[in-house]
């Protein structure tokens, strides 16, 4: 059903990846990269770890990133592995073709209208024609402890940590106006990783992929997420301060891949 879906909205890859695991039951591990906060060859050895590591996709993105060093970014992706990358986008503005997809953010958490659907109808005409593969996701920004850029620059407040029953009916409305993921995501800069609890209930009230992100500073923090029932798990600032912790972030999150069982 899961497969289906995907493949009846386009003929996709990424989408189709990410389908693909949800109902194998298999686990995907993701760097985030913000641009505007690697140097070249600080970004060629993370690439090159990912690609030892086993990493399964790239996010590119960042709240304040200039369009020159997206384009060098996704080129020095590009160059060094075949690793997908996938945009992750902070405004309209930073939208690229060299990219193999985006994240299509719709902030269902908040109610700001110009990140519900605002910015996405000045982005339209331009991926109308691009060749980046749509991927409608709905974001859900999390309370981690600390005020975070993501929650400055889209003037919403976060869902509450310790209100698991919002992020739930948030989830289901998501998934009830079509869209194809959702993303979790404490923010950069979280003081605390989501809950195994908001997970856990999310993941038990819909069908769809579930990307987590933000707070997730340890490989025990990744297994829990993928444990509660993430999909996916998008780790970024812990590893532009420690890369190494890839190797060990990649293989616990790969370790909890097993078959997912239905009715």
């Amino acid at each position: 059903m899961l497969l289906r879906m995907a493949q009846n909205y386009s003929n996709s890859t990424v989408l189709d990846t990410i389908y693909q695991a949800r109902q194998t039951g298999r686990k995907l591990f993701v760097v985030l990269i913000d641009p505007d906060k690697a140097n070249s060859s600080d970004l060629t050895g993370i690439i090159q770890k990912a690609k030892k590591a086993g990493v399964d996709l790239f996010f590119v993105g960042g709240s304040l990133m200039m369009e020159n060093e997206l384009s060098r970014c996704l080129d020095t992706i590009r160059t060094n592995s075949d690793i997908p990358s996938i945009l992750f986008p902070g405004n309209p503005i930073q939208l690229n073709d060299k990219a193999d997809a985006l994240l299509f953010l719709s902030l269902i958490s908040g109610r700001n209208s110009e990140f519900l659907i605002g910015n996405h109808v000045i982005a339209a005409p331009f991926l109308k024609k691009s060749s980046l593969e749509i991927m409608p996701t709905g974001y859900m920004l999390i309370d981690g402890g600390a005020p975070t850029t993501v929650s400055y620059i889209s003037n919403t407040f976060p869902i509450p940590a310790d209100k698991p029953e919002i992020a739930m009916a948030t989830a289901i409305a998501g998934e009830m106006l079509g869209l194809k993921l959702l993303y979790m995501d404490a923010g950069s800069g979280a003081k605390n990783a989501i809950s195994s609890e908001m997970i856990t209930l999310v993941r038990q009230a819909v069908d769809l992929p579930i990307i987590i992100g933000g707070g997730i500073r340890t490989a025990a923090q990744a297994a829990q997420a993928a444990q509660a029932g993430a999909d996916v798990i998008v780790v970024g600032n812990q590893l532009e301060e420690n890369p190494e912790l890839v190797y060990e972030m990649a293989k616990i999150v790969h370790s909890f891949s097993q078959p997912i069982e239905r009715s």
